[in-house]
């Protein structure tokens, strides 16, 4: 192994390149973040204010693409995170 990492495409319109925002995950042919772009969408910004305020750099394909991946990374992690602030306590009578 050479210890170069090497581009990687996550989806048709995701990639990571470490070349590119560090590796982060990004939409393909930009440098917008894949997560600036799941922020906005759980903000309630409708996809098609995100497209346009991108000017057309991330279409509405590739921010279904981006909450798709999204939503399995969480089905496959979430064992991994508990947040006891909000752990549910019997109900008093």
């Amino acid at each position: 192994m050479t210890g170069k990492s090497k581009r990687r495409m996550i989806g048709r319109h995701i990639m990571a390149d470490p070349a590119i925002c560090h590796g982060q995950p990004t939409f393909a042919g930009t440098r917008i973040l894949v997560a600036d772009v799941l922020e906005q969408v759980s903000s309630g910004l409708a996809w098609e204010s995100i497209t346009l305020e991108w000017r057309g750099q991330v279409s509405r394909e590739a921010i279904a693409e981006a909450v798709r991946l999204a939503s399995q990374a969480f089905l496959d992690h979430s064992g991994q995170y508990a947040a006891t602030e909000y752990v549910l306590e019997p109900l008093r009578s």
